[in-house]
Order: structure tokens, then sequence, then C-alpha cells
């Protein structure tokens, strides 16, 4: 008879331990609403590579939102994101924002660089200056060729010999 109680009192350890998982999953990925309220900003970016619906949105380094919505703006040809940012951060109007990324091979957030104007944004309002993703095999292969180096690698005053042993 003991040996069954063991059992049960184990046996609800396991079962509260992976409820409790399963919460704090949730709510890191963003499934479960948070207590405190949100609302909207809208920003067009020329690319939106590596994040996508659910993306962090970082202010000095700790996450004030997540990216709620993205779609083509057909007129102009530039994704718009939707950003839900906490109630109480109140951004500057001429703030800016960036896709950026954590490390060499980490995964990809959304930056907001903080502006110094008075007025702060109003909620729907849109952050006019953004940056999009950098393609990091793009610059390196420009690195790797050497364009944008001025020349072809020769030190200046030398030219290249042709057919000189």
């Amino acid at each position: 008879m003991s040996e069954n109680a063991a059992e049960v009192i184990v046996g609800g350890l396991v079962l509260a331990a992976a409820v409790g998982f399963v919460l704090f999953a949730a709510e890191a990925t963003g499934l479960a609403k948070g207590t405190g309220g949100t609302y909207p900003l809208v920003a067009s970016f020329r690319s939106v590579e590596g994040i996508s619906v659910g993306s962090d949105v970082k202010l000095a380094g700790l996450k004030v939102g997540t990216i709620s919505s993205l779609k083509l703006d057909p007129k102009t040809f530039f994704a718009d994101a939707t950003i839900q940012i906490k109630d109480g951060v109140e951004l500057p109007t001429d703030s800016a924002i960036l896709i950026s990324q954590d490390g060499l091979l980490g995964s990809n957030y959304v930056q907001i660089v903080p502006g110094g104007a008075i007025d702060n944004l109003k909620p729907g309002g849109r952050i006019e200056d953004t940056q999009g993703a950098v393609n990091l095999i793009d610059l390196l292969m420009k690195f790797v060729s050497g364009s944008g180096s001025g020349g072809n690698g020769a030190k200046s005053g030398q030219g290249a010999a042709v057919g000189s042993p």
C-alpha cells in the first residue's frame, strides 16, 4: 500500500513539472498573453529577411515587444511590420528601428534605437527611420572579391606587369 502512495506522489510531481514547463514555453514563445498591455507601431523595411511574426523587439538589449504581423505593401514593395510595444515604453518620434543579429550564428531580432525628440510616437504611429537585414553572405563576398576597396589590390604606384618574369 505504501508503494502505491509513493507512486501517486511521484506521478503528481512529474505532472506538475510538465504543466509548469508547458506554461513556461507558452510564455516564452508569446503564445500566452502577458498581464501587461501593448500598443502597435508600424515600420516599413526594404528587407525583413530573418525575422517573422513573433520575433523579439529589443531596446537596450531588453525585450520590449514582438512582431505581430508582416505584409507586403503593393505600392512601395516594402515589407510593413506591425510591432506590439509594451505599455509604459514610450519612444521618441525620431527613433530608428533595424534588424540585428545575436552574434555571428545567432537569431535575428528587431532593435529600436531611441531618438532625442520631445514628442513620443502615438499608438498606431509609424517609425520612419528603418534599416533592413544585412545579408552576411553578400557582405563576405564583397570583402573576398575586393569590391569597394578602391582597385585591383595592387599598391598605389604599382602596375600589373604583363609578361614580365
